[in-house]
């Protein structure tokens, strides 16, 4: 399609109608939103917008999708009224779905899908299905507008649900493998983790509490773009032995006992808090440090937080090039366990242990001062998050599996 891009069209009043009409143009002809939108010389938000609508404007309410109507010789994305006629009609002469499929030029299962939606059951017997066309068009055109209400915002039992879940800190993905857990035969109680953000992110909708936002992992009330992080420089650690040097057992986390440690900081970087992680089960461990994080306080809280231990769970401690850990060598004679090292800026060789940071957050946030909390409330919540599900332990939680692992053991 050749289409000439306006040069006055930016010009404050400008409606771009005409781009519109040749966006939805090149739509009908299969034309991508990123090929339609460099051809009709507009954003590709703007096309999305058009085809889409625009739940979350900055200002008004949100904006439905733009539709042109196609014309009845034209290529159609949906299906036509008198496309559901030739369906009733070649359906009543008995011809199987591929062959109204082949004759309209669609997909079989796209036939077969509007049949079962739009089709209704016989009174005489619910075994039989009618196909009515006119009736099937109305139902198909009440389904399209947008937005539609929520799943969420209809049921109360489910809503109640997923904000209580919320309030104690459990991500979506947890909520909604715990709703088919707990109630396999309801699938009104089913939802997906991206509904539970939706109702979440998109204003107006009122389907969850606004202040939920603040139990998320993130705690921000809308999604933010991934942005590189900020290399670190490399710190002079004494007789460092990095993690390529570390057993090869650790890397599959097939033997127990080996952990991933780092500290969380506190506002202006004078409070942090040790977290252990262990790599097989996720079990977390939180070291108290009260008065400052120097390499000896360090160094003694670590020792104290892991002397409980059996032997066998002491196996290894993967480390990032902190200075905080300058008495690594002390630690390893005090608890017998090596201490390895990652590369710099590499914080995915210690995965679980950023994983856990994050979820730490929830109830450290950063900017506070962490020196204020107890031992005991560091215990609170380290059994906390080790009673939540993960989904990389089978939906078990860190404690579950670690019992289990000490069950084994002693037997």
């Amino acid at each position: 399609m050749d289409f000439e891009i306006r040069a006055d069209r930016n010009q404050k009043g400008r409606r771009l109608t005409r781009e519109r009409e040749a966006y939805f143009q090149l739509m009908q002809q299969g034309y991508g939103n990123r090929e339609a939108s460099r051809i009709v010389g507009i954003n590709l938000r703007t096309g999305k917008r058009w085809r889409n609508g625009w739940h979350s404007p900055p200002t008004g309410k949100p904006k439905p999708p733009i539709r042109v109507e196609a014309s009845a010789s034209g290529v159609s994305r949906y299906l036509r009224e008198e496309d559901r006629v030739h369906i009733a009609d070649r359906l009543r002469e008995k011809a199987s779905v591929r062959t109204i499929a082949a004759e309209l030029g669609r997909s079989p299962s796209t036939i077969s899908r509007e049949i079962r939606r739009n089709g209704i059951a016989l009174r005489q017997d619910a075994s039989r299905w009618a196909y009515r066309p006119h009736a099937a068009h109305r139902r198909a055109e009440q389904r399209r507008p947008r937005p539609k209400p929520g799943k969420i915002g209809q049921n109360i039992e489910l809503r109640d649900y997923i904000q209580d879940h919320l309030a104690l800190r459990w991500s979506p993905e947890q909520i909604c493998h715990a709703l088919r857990t707990r109630f396999p035969d309801r699938p009104e109680m089913h939802v997906v983790h991206e509904t539970i953000y939706q109702a979440l992110y998109v204003q107006g909708r009122g389907e969850l509490r606004r202040e939920l936002t603040r139990a998320l992992r993130t705690g921000r009330a809308r999604r933010r773009p991934h942005r590189q992080s900020y290399k670190r420089q490399p710190r002079a650690i004494p007789d460092m032995v990095l993690i390529s040097d570390r057993p090869a057992e650790a890397a599959d986390r097939a033997v127990p006992g080996h952990w991933e440690g780092d500290l969380i900081i506190g506002k202006d970087g004078k409070s942090a808090i040790g977290t252990l992680v262990e790599r097989t089960t996720r079990h977390v461990m939180l070291a108290h440090l009260p008065i400052d994080h120097s390499a000896g306080s360090t160094r003694d809280a670590l020792v104290e937080t892991v002397k409980t231990l059996p032997p066998h769970l002491r196996r290894s401690l993967t480390w990032d090039q902190g200075s905080e850990m300058a008495a690594h060598q002390a630690f390893t004679i005090a608890t017998d366990i090596p201490v390895y090292f990652c590369n710099p800026a590499s914080p995915w060789q210690r995965g679980s242990n950023e994983n856990t940071n994050g979820l730490l957050r929830q109830y450290f946030p950063k900017g506070t001062n962490l020196a204020a909390h107890t031992r005991q409330h560091l215990d609170t919540v380290a059994a906390e998050l080790n009673s939540r599900p993960r989904k990389t332990l089978g939906w078990e939680t860190p404690a579950e599996r670690l019992s289990k692992l000490l069950a084994t053991t002693r037997q």
